[in-house]
This record gives structure tokens, C-alpha cells and sequence, in this order.
């Protein structure tokens, strides 16, 4: 998709993701990973006397998690370029994501604005849900600059 025709379709939810599972392996990497192996997380025995009844996803690893569903559905801008994550105007974690659950994003274009020495600023509402469940587990607004100019 051309940048120009990139512009034309904001306001539009431009894709939706696969799948992916969070599993109990994929959260215990995460904490070990991070350092925080708070038992919520870690421990399906006490965390199954929690209100949440099982271990959950910490929210940041459903936020990295955004990387690969974004690869997964947004679309590949023509010519090919480079992209770098500018940050976040907006994160909220709606939902506990429970060990196990599967989840997609949702990814609705939001703006679109040239600056300069050919830089693409994009600003892309994502909602991410998992299977089954009432509401959205994450909303964000996410901030992203993309280099026309820098082969990919």
C-alpha cells in the first residue's frame, strides 16, 4: 500500500491478527525474562485462589505481544522502508489475559501525518481481545515513525 493510499483510509480498521496463545511456558519466560515473577503470574497453585481463578498474562507482555500481531495485520507501506516504535499516548489493560487464552489485535488506523526529511508519522488505535471474552484485554494508542528513505 502507497503512503498516499495509507492516508486515505484513516479512521478505518485496517486488520485484524491471527491468534496467538499465551500459555503458562510463554508467561514463565516472560517473568523470567523481566524479573517479575510475581506469583499471580508464576504460581498456578496460589493463583488459583485469586479472584482470577488461574495465572495470568502480565500486561506488558500482552503489550509486547502487539509487535508480531501488528506483523501479522497492518499493512506493508510500498516503497519498503524502515519503522521504529515511537512510544504510547495511551495503554490501558482492560481485562486479565488468563494462562492459556488465545488472543488477537484489532488495528484501527488513526492518523497519518508527513514530517520532515521524509518521515511518516502513524498513530494506530489497537484493541486486543482474547477469545471468548466479554471485553478488550489492552486499548492502546500507539505511536510509530516510519523512514521512507531507508532500505528495509
Amino acid at each position: 500500500m502507497t503512503l498516499d493510499e495509507l492516508k486515505t483510509r484513516a479512521g478505518e480498521e485496517l486488520g485484524v491478527s491471527r491468534w496467538f496463545t499465551i500459555d503458562q511456558p510463554l508467561i514463565d519466560a516472560f517473568a523470567e525474562l523481566t524479573g517479575d515473577h510475581q506469583f499471580i503470574h508464576t504460581d498456578p497453585a496460589r493463583a488459583a485462589q485469586t479472584p482470577f481463578g488461574s495465572t495470568i498474562a502480565h500486561g506488558f507482555l500482552t503489550l509486547s505481544m502487539l509487535s508480531a500481531m501488528a506483523q501479522d495485520a497492518q499493512p506493508r507501506l510500498d516503497p519498503a522502508g524502515m519503522g521504529v516504535n515511537y512510544g504510547f499516548d495511551r495503554i490501558r489493560f482492560l481485562a486479565p489475559v488468563p494462562s492459556g487464552a488465545r488472543i488477537r489485535a484489532r488495528f484501527t488506523l488513526a492518523e497519518v501525518r508527513e514530517l520532515p526529511n521524509r518521515v511518516v508519522a502513524l498513530a494506530w488505535d489497537a484493541t486486543v481481545e482474547a477469545e471468548g471474552a466479554a471485553r478488550p484485554v489492552l486499548a492502546a494508542r500507539w505511536l510509530l515513525r516510519r523512514y521512507t528513505d531507508v532500505a528495509a
